[in-house]
């Protein structure tokens, strides 16, 4: 009884101590004592954060009471806190420096240093573990239970962590979830401690229940869009296995389409198994847009930017979308107006544009019009196209050239990334090719084919190597002086030869530089991150843009810079020497993949 009546007494007094604590947050002098704590590395930091002897010491209320009873439950919250890390024995030792007096107050607190020091003792291991599936997959999918076992993520010989212990029970659910098992659970899990003996013996249970066939599409939040368009760009299957990264495919699809703010795809509650209704829930984006902003990069300074996007044109859902920016360097405008997804996913669209640069001595004018026929898919994108271009170059040297040039062209696009904002591994190729012949409004008979490559490779858990690559050629006999130089090449900036201007490199006359046949870029970067959101570069490039491949020079640059993995992309801020201008040039560029 006596017993009891202590522990009583304990429970109420830190009753009191919690109700306590709310109440004096405002008032009271600082109570400035100090936390020593000595302990395992892996206990070291959970204690310094969440014992209350510790998260308290720079309150301003604390009497002396509610420290001495912080300082004689230390070792009760170490036992409960060192068990999640698999240490069930600790053995702890609470002191202060100088004892307080009966009479002391919140003022002879000051100055004061607690020390706690723990022996963990041995560590808790995982001797055994028993995972077992009941349900549709321990009868149709043996290959696929025993992968879950083998990929379990606690097995034998590991230390006991309740954090490891609840992800691995949770990984292997998601992982059931994932593919045909939609109604997989967790029927029972247990773990059995033996603190002396320091055995832990893991027990989980699951339930896969059904596999799961994917059915039609029950499409809700539709106002004022046609379900069509949802349909045409659906990429799954009736009577296909359930996948939830076949569902998200859907959603991307969905999100890709200029019309809807929010998609979301689930099999909701559905109990029947087989062609189980997928359900798409929409929100629409109001029918008109306007979008504006400022910014500024290194190659064409400042920027100004408005944009107007109306999408139910004719009441038919078909966009037109406007876009002008005004920039130091650069003045650009473009209308469109596009056709909603057909059956293939194809969109048509018809649109122009005015785009003006003063770069490098070069005034160039080009007007351009054109219809597209292009599709996006998850990971390739198709375009085909018939444009019309007509230029007007003004160099400070040198003859005006006016030039035009109606261009059937095809673009092909691959991302296969492992992120599509921040990738880490894989690749990003973009091929270009287009042909005009003369006199087919076109002054000169050409070919034109492009490309250009990023290739990430992951080193270690965080860092990795980005080498870049580009083309480009124009196909024609002698001078290329009567192609559009908005279809000719130079090079420089951002994204190509960093340590040079904006379109720098090409054939100078004078004072100008002029566009060019071929063009060659490359570049290797390392990228060190400190934590996931920041991290520093070190990068080389090399490139040229020459009318005459064999007399062409290259260009080298070299330099290091920063890295911010903003909400909105990558941004990148580089200092870079240009070897052969033996000049420092800033580079400051949002780096969005193509």
């Amino acid at each position: 009884m006596t017993g009891r009546r202590c522990f009583s007494r304990r429970l109420r007094k830190r009753a009191l101590l919690l109700l306590a604590l709310p109440s004096l947050w405002a008032a009271g002098p600082a109570a400035a004592y100090r936390v020593e704590i000595e302990a395992p590395p892996e206990l070291a930091d959970m204690l310094k954060t969440h014992l209350d002897i510790s998260r308290y010491r720079e309150r301003e209320d604390i009497s002396v009471d509610q420290f001495n009873y912080m300082v004689e439950t230390v070792g009760d919250q170490v036992q409960r806190l060192a068990s999640t890390e698999g240490y069930f024995d600790p053995k702890t030792t609470a002191t202060v420096d100088a004892p307080l007096a009966a009479e002391a107050t919140s003022e002879d607190l000051d100055a004061r240093t607690v020390r706690v020091r723990v022996e963990a003792g041995a560590r808790t291991l995982v001797t055994s573990v028993d995972v077992d599936f009941t349900g549709a997959i321990a009868d149709e999918d043996r290959e696929r239970l025993e992968a879950l076992r083998r990929n379990w993520g606690l097995p034998a010989g590991q230390p006991f962590r309740q954090e490891t212990w609840a992800k691995a029970k949770d990984d292997t659910l998601f992982a059931l979830q994932s593919e045909k098992y939609y109604a997989a659970r967790l029927t029972r899990s247990q773990a059995r401690i033996d603190p002396e003996a320091q055995e832990a013996v893991l027990d989980a249970r699951y339930d896969s229940g059904p596999a799961y066939t994917l059915g039609p599409l029950e499409i809700t939040g539709l106002r004022r869009y046609p379900a069509q368009i949802i349909h045409n760009v659906n990429p799954l299957n009736e009577g296909e296995p359930y996948s939830v990264n076949r569902l998200l495919e859907l959603q991307r699809a969905i999100q890709n389409q200029p019309y809807f703010s929010n998609v979301m795809v689930d099999l909701g509650d559905e109990p029947d198994p087989v062609n189980a209704p997928v359900k798409v829930r929409v929100r629409e984006y109001p029918a008109h847009r306007v979008n504006a902003g400022v910014g500024y990069a290194t190659d064409t300074g400042a920027q100004v930017e408005g944009r107007y996007s109306y999408f139910n044109l004719f009441n038919r859902a078909w966009v037109f979308d406007s876009q002008m920016r005004i920039e130091q360097r650069r003045q650009y405008a473009f209308a469109e107006i596009a056709m909603p997804p057909d059956e293939k996913t194809y969109r048509h669209s018809v649109y122009g544009s005015i785009d003006r640069t003063d770069l490098e001595g070069v005034d160039l004018r080009s007007w351009r019009v054109g219809v597209k026929r292009a599709r996006t898919r998850e990971r390739f994108d198709t375009a085909i196209a018939l444009d019309l271009y007509y230029d007007d170059l003004r160099p400070e040297t040198g003859a005006r050239q006016l030039s035009k040039a109606l261009v059937p062209s095809y673009s092909w696009t691959r991302r296969n990334v492992d992120d599509p904002l921040f990738p880490r591994r894989g690749n990003i190729i973009n091929a270009q090719v287009g042909v005009a012949v003369s006199p087919l409004l076109t002054d000169q008979t050409f070919g034109r084919v492009y490309g250009r490559i990023r290739q990430y490779f992951p080193v270690g858990s965080r860092d990795l190597v980005i080498a870049r690559g580009e083309v480009g050629a124009i196909l024609t006999s002698g001078s290329s002086r009567n192609v559009p130089a908005s279809l000719r090449f130079r090079a420089g900036g951002n994204d190509s030869v960093r340590g040079y201007g904006y379109q720098s490199i090409g054939q100078r006359d004078g004072a100008s530089v002029l566009p060019t046949k071929f063009l060659v870029t490359g570049g290797l970067e390392y990228q060190y991150w400190f934590r996931r959101e920041w991290g520093a570069a070190a990068f080389y490039d090399v490139g040229t843009a020459t009318n005459n491949w064999p007399d062409r020079k290259l260009y080298h640059g070299i330099g290091f810079g920063a890295r911010w993995r903003s909400p909105v992309g990558p941004v990148n801020v580089d200092l870079a020497y240009g070897v052969q201008d033996r000049r420092i040039r800033p580079h400051i560029s949002l780096g969005v993949a193509f």
